[in-house]
């Protein structure tokens, strides 16, 4: 059974950083082709922060994340990161790792909503103090 397993979370100040990790604890050899990091602060919805396509290496990201994060991945430890930089308060939630094996990241249509990914992890907790 295939499960992702997000760390990397915790508590910082405005202006500081944070590197989240999702490993792909399954028995493939290689990552889901699409991979993503949502965010969902309280009482607000879920919204898609950044996504890559493992096999060609396309990204997408929000408005609000572009030029502060960047996603990557290690396909062979089968791992997704998301280096956080300049971190705000409203940057401020728990943050998702979703995984989608379709490859429709590719497409921008796609790549931020939720409805295209059918595994999640748990999340892990972002906390950004101003």
């Amino acid at each position: 059974q295939r499960q992702l397993v997000e760390s990397g979370g915790g508590s910082v100040q405005a202006g500081g950083s944070l590197r989240l990790s999702c490993v792909d604890r399954g028995s493939s050899t290689s990552l889901i082709n699409c991979m993503a990091w949502f965010r969902q602060a309280p009482g607000k919805e879920r919204e898609g922060v950044a996504s890559i396509w493992t096999a060609g290496g396309t990204t997408y990201y929000s408005d609000s994340e572009k030029g502060r994060f960047t996603i990557a991945r290690d396909n062979a430890k089968k791992t997704l990161y998301l280096e956080m930089n300049s971190l705000k308060p409203e940057d401020t939630g728990l943050y998702f790792c979703a995984g989608d094996p379709n490859g429709l990241c590719r497409f921008s249509d796609y790549a931020l909503q939720t409805h295209t990914y059918a595994l999640w992890g748990q999340g892990t907790q972002v906390t950004v103090s101003s």
